[in-house]
């Protein structure tokens, strides 16, 4: 059985949520004996991806947005020709969206894998009201006419599910859940080989990109927890200061980590008394099973995934209560933590690779016996 996977996370930004699922999938697919791989990607002509997948070259940046005439001409143009010739037999899309648009061979099973429908459920950063209008609209067709062209739709988390079930009824009868793999970071890095020092003591916020994120009532929280108590921990941030208020971006005691490997990332996790949570909108939740896997405590904002991926002595609160947020903040950092590390790594372990490779292995033969 040949099954094409869609790889193009993999080759723009494989240290992102969405470049590590593509290839912890890769890797639970090749565990069959009974698969044969094929790898599609876009990349251009000096990438290594090239010597490993099947590839369109568009002439476009690989960190550049996915614009209409771009997707158009991969998922129209590339990939149903690319399907037929190499005579795939389930082909699965990893892009929140990315199954061909048309001519695509009867024979061929489709498998969507949906991390979550927020482009299409929240609200975007300011633009110019043409091209909201026009990004909305791509997004909808694209992400509309994969769910309904899939054979299945798996999704990384009950909320997810139910979403999807929400927003497009006549295809809920497609939907299954397959949780995220978290795989085991690298040992840490030891404290000197970080690019910044680390305070003695400090809570963890992984994540300040996107608004859902909610990095700023997060922050302007912590800020008032400071103000009325002084041993409220020290913050550290893997994320960049451009993307909160100008204001937050200078804060005495937040330590921030634009770009950081994976050791360096581990040792983060390691010596954290708390990772913090605290997005409105999530369609899983990785960096709170890594920090679970490394022993370490976390609180997770209510309302979303995050609830699936944490264990229930873990501290919730609700993501657009300033006030209450800051008032745990300072019961949190005056009392002992619930629960042992062990308990914690035990948690996070139902998320591992060889969980995931079984999960996958069962909705593949759920797939097949259609």
């Amino acid at each position: 059985m040949r099954i094409g996977l869609d790889y193009r996370a993999a080759t723009a930004a494989p240290h992102t949520g969405p470049g590590r699922q593509v290839l912890a999938l890769e890797r639970a697919l090749r565990r069959r004996d009974d698969v044969e791989m094929v790898l599609f990607t876009e990349a251009p002509r000096d990438h290594p991806h090239r010597a490993i997948a099947v590839s369109a070259d568009l002439g476009v940046p690989l960190d550049a947005k996915p614009g209409l005439r771009r997707r158009w001409r991969y998922e129209a143009g590339f990939l149903p020709a690319a399907l037929r010739e190499e005579r795939v037999d389930v082909y699965i899309a990893a892009a929140n969206g990315g199954l061909p648009v048309w001519r695509k061979p009867s024979s061929v099973r489709q498998v969507l894998l949906l991390h979550d429908l927020f482009r299409l459920t929240l609200r975007r950063p300011p633009a110019t009201p043409w091209r909201a209008l026009t990004s909305r609209v791509v997004d909808q067709a694209a992400i509309g006419h994969s769910i309904a062209s899939a054979d299945a739709i798996w999704t990384p988390s009950r909320y997810t599910t139910a979403e999807c079930g929400r927003l497009y009824p006549a295809h809920a009868h497609k939907l299954y859940v397959l949780p995220d793999a978290v795989a085991p970071l690298p040992p840490p890095a030891e404290r000197s080989q970080l690019a910044l020092p680390l305070p003695p003591r400090y809570w963890l916020l992984v994540g300040t990109r996107e608004p859902r994120k909610n990095a700023d009532l997060f922050l302007r929280a912590w800020l008032d927890a400071r103000r009325q108590h002084y041993d409220t921990p020290d913050l550290v941030v893997v994320g960049a200061p451009r993307d909160v208020a100008p204001e937050l971006q200078r804060l005495n005691g937040v330590h921030w980590f634009e770009a950081i490997d994976d050791a360096g990332l581990a040792r983060l996790y390691v010596d954290a008394e708390r990772l913090w949570q605290p997005s409105y909108a999530e369609g899983f939740g990785l960096p709170v099973l890594e920090a679970l896997a490394a022993g370490t405590p976390v609180a997770v904002a209510e309302g979303s995934a995050l609830e699936e991926v944490a264990p229930g002595d873990m501290p919730r609160f609700d993501p657009h209560d300033r006030h209450l947020l800051a008032q745990l903040m300072i019961r949190l950092s005056r009392e002992s933590v619930v629960g042992s590390a062990e308990q914690r790594r035990a948690f996070a372990q139902r998320f591992a690779p060889n969980a995931y490779a079984a999960r996958v292995a069962a909705l593949l033969d759920e797939l097949l016996k259609k």
